[in-house]
């Protein structure tokens, strides 16, 4: 039988359990990951329709979330449209031409979905029709997230060089938006034409704005983003790492639900007006504790989300130290103390 339990959530309706699913869900903590890593590199194994709908699947097998991620990355679509990208150990995507002025905006290009990434969408029907009995999550990089990538070269502590582009160059800066914005629209409309169930949209570093300077710069193209994803029938989530300030901006927005990282409690965005449905927020670090501290906080945050729309979910994503076996233990203790509420 067929889970939609994380989608019913998602709209703010009533659900027999908390959902659960945990960002980096997919990757360095599993035992199946490692030992495929060996062998490619990640851009290879997103490149094989059957090798990545196995990783995609296997946190739901092992773990019963209550779904699964698409295994890939948010700099995915940037190299079809002329942006020359590569992820290197130990540092991220490493972009070798960066976005310096408007004619590097000017040169970028469309992206064709199924001709440019066919090998994304052969595996989400693969696991759609074959694999999974939850809903898939895809997702894509908010357009001020990607472009900071874009210009500074790759990732960065400050984002200096997004910010002068921001603020000394608003035609290029908004030239750079629209086109990033028309690539998310046409990227994951794609996806869930494929068979995805819903979508997140990864801020991971908005959180670098203020809310008057994201209000202006940002919340218009993510609308749009939003109300693209949103026409197809599909919720959609938003999240952004150190952007607990941006939440009640993002409650204006026409999300369905809001990601949390742990420096905002699920009441705390509750009193700061925040309608929505929620998504967190475990601290991922409380996973190398001792289980009645985990167990503490997990209870404390179900409790907390059990009044409104809630999806359980860590602040951030597991990292490589976390014992496959905690998160299992984690999905159940959720499922099974939101049933008693």
């Amino acid at each position: 039988m067929f889970n939609d339990t994380i989608i019913r959530a998602a709209k703010g309706e009533k659900t027999e359990h908390t959902p659960v699913w945990f960002m980096r869900q997919v990757g360095r903590s599993q035992p199946e990951y490692r030992k495929v890593k060996e062998k490619y590199s990640l851009i290879e194994i997103t490149k094989q329709p059957e090798l990545t709908a196995y990783l995609t699947a296997t946190p739901v097998e092992n773990y019963n979330v209550d779904a699964a991620v698409l295994f890939k990355d948010i700099i995915t679509p940037l190299a079809p449209i002329g942006i020359d990208v590569e992820i290197k150990a130990g540092v991220g995507p490493v972009i070798n031409n960066p976005i310096r002025d408007i004619k590097d905006v000017e040169k970028l290009g469309e992206l064709d979905p199924y001709k440019d990434l066919d090998y994304i969408y052969k595996t989400i029907e693969i696991l759609t029709k074959e694999k999974l009995n939850v809903p898939l999550i895809g997702f894509c990089g908010a357009p001020f997230t990607v472009a900071s990538y874009m210009i500074e070269g790759g990732p960065s502590k400050n984002y200096h060089r997004t910010k002068q582009l921001m603020y000394n160059e608003p035609e290029t800066w908004h030239k750079l938006m629209e086109k990033l914005t028309e690539m998310s629209i046409t990227y994951l409309n794609a996806q869930v034409d494929s068979g995805a169930g819903i979508i997140q949209i990864f801020d991971s570093w908005g959180g670098a704005l203020s809310s008057h300077v994201y209000r202006e710069n940002i919340s218009p193209y993510i609308n749009r983003i939003v109300n693209h994803v949103k026409s197809k029938g599909v919720p959609v989530i938003i999240f952004g790492i150190g952007a607990s300030h941006l939440v009640p901006e993002w409650n204006t927005l026409d999300v369905d639900v809001i990601g949390l990282d742990w420096r905002m409690s699920i009441d705390e965005a509750r009193q700061s007006g925040v309608t929505k449905a929620l998504q967190g927020n475990l601290e991922p670090a409380l996973l190398l504790t001792e289980w009645d501290i985990i167990e503490t906080k997990a209870k404390e945050i179900v409790t907390q989300g059990n009044r409104t729309g809630h999806i359980f979910n860590l602040g951030h994503g597991v990292f490589p130290e976390v014992n496959p076996d905690t998160l299992k233990r984690l999905t159940e203790l959720v499922h099974n103390y939101s049933k008693g509420l």
